[in-house]
């Protein structure tokens, strides 16, 4: 599988939990036992390493959405945020730009009219953060 099907992979499990909740572990069994996909390694490590840290994910989330609470956010927003933010932050062989280019092609892909322009600018700020304290 290619990296970028499995991001995509990886982004429609942490959709799942965002929707109803469950575990990474639970949405991976369910998607498995069902027959409805493969879980793709890179795809596992990348939803467990969002589950893992989604307290300080969220936390940075929020300090770019100043006028925008996490709870006005779209699901695909809030999900494709936290994946990128995810692989910024903790996954240092994967390009920063890479990141954020691959979440707003998802955005155009999954999410509304506007949602590819918010993720941008979010993420780009976050960015710029995230390299400052490395």
């Amino acid at each position: 599988m290619k990296r970028r099907e499995a991001r995509e992979q990886a982004f429609i499990l942490v959709f799942q939990q965002n929707i109803n909740h469950d575990s990474i572990d639970e949405i991976i069994t369910d998607a498995e036992e069902s027959e409805e996909f493969r879980v793709d390694p890179f795809a596992e490590r990348e939803s467990k390493g969002v589950e893992s840290h989604l307290d300080e994910i969220d936390e940075i989330i929020s300090r770019y959405t100043k006028s925008w609470k996490m709870n006005r956010l779209s699901k695909v927003c809030i999900s494709l945020l936290r994946l990128c933010i995810y692989e910024m932050k903790w996954e240092e062989e994967i390009p920063v730009s890479v990141s954020i280019n691959e979440a707003v092609d998802l955005a155009k892909k999954y999410g509304g009219a506007e949602d590819p322009k918010f993720l941008n600018g979010v993420l780009g700020s976050a960015a710029k953060e995230l390299e400052q304290h490395d």
